[in-house]
Parts: structure tokens; sequence; C-alpha cells
């Protein structure tokens, strides 16, 4: 009886919504695959394309190991293994943190940079291709403002259990 009672509690999607959250994830995973195929000639996959981008943009082209794992959704653990990758095919280097013993930045180096010159542009092409053309400039501000509370609701969430 008990188990019923939360079943009927439960705010079960409606079809539409149901719909529309299939649909964001069909997407979702369809052009993370596609974005990864079209990385693939470089030898880079999405990860390493979103840390160079973000050592990229950042001063000095340096980010504390930390900073790094919390910009790209990554444990310390698996970033750090990611960046030995990186750090074997020239990409990124460590350095110590004379402030913090402890802590390690990640340093784009200017092979790196020079990859990211020389992807970047393919990598926007292949956004605008499969992502960008196939919609109006209208829908476009709509999906924007429309996912725009669901990204500050979960920026929110990081780090909390």
């Amino acid at each position: 009886m008990e188990t019923e009672k939360a079943e009927t509690a439960t705010p079960w999607l409606s079809d539409g919504e149901q719909c529309a959250w299939r649909t964001f994830l069909d997407v979702q995973r369809m052009l993370t695959y596609q974005m990864e195929r079209d990385l693939q000639p470089f030898g880079l996959t999405m990860n390493d394309y979103e840390i160079l981008v973000n050592l990229s943009e950042a001063p000095d082209r340096r980010l504390r190991m930390s900073d790094l794992a919390t910009a790209t959704l990554q444990s310390k653990s698996r970033l750090s293994h990611q960046i030995t990758r990186m750090e074997n095919a020239g990409l990124v280097r460590r350095e110590n943190c004379e402030s913090d013993r402890r802590g390690l930045y990640t340093v784009l180096t200017d092979a790196g940079m020079e990859t990211m010159r020389k992807v970047a542009p393919h990598h926007v092409e292949s956004v605008r291709r499969h992502f960008i053309d196939q919609l109006s400039g209208e829908a476009l501000d709509g999906l924007h403002q429309s996912l725009k509370p669901v990204a500050e609701q979960l920026r929110g969430l990081r780090g909390k259990p």
C-alpha cells in the first residue's frame, strides 16, 4: 500500500515533456558523437579540445589543475590521466605552483596553441554545420533563453551532493 502511495505521488512526465526530454538527450548524444568524429583527424577528443580552449583563454595560458577540473567537470584523477596523455603529445605541460607546493598548473605549450589555431576553424565549421545552421536566429535565441535557467540552476548545484 505504501508503494502504491509513492507511485501516485510521482509527477510523471507528460507526453510533451517526455518528447522534449528525449529529443534533448538524442540531440546531445548525436551532436557529441559527431563533434568527436570531426576532431578525430586531428588526434583530439572533445575533452582534449575543451581543455585546450580553457587554457588558450586563460591568463598566461595556464590554469590550476583544480580550476581546470571544475571548468571541465572532470574529477581530478580523470583530468590528471588526460593531462598526462596531452603532455605526452606535447600539447600541455605541468608546472608547480610556487605559492602552494601541493598545487599544480596546467600550461598550454606553443605546440598546443598551434594545434588550437589549426583545429579551431574546423571545429567552428562543424558546430555551424551540425547545430547553428540547422536553426533560425529566432530559434537559437529561444533555445538560449530556454536553457539559460537550467544552466544557472545546475551551476548552483556543482559540488553539492
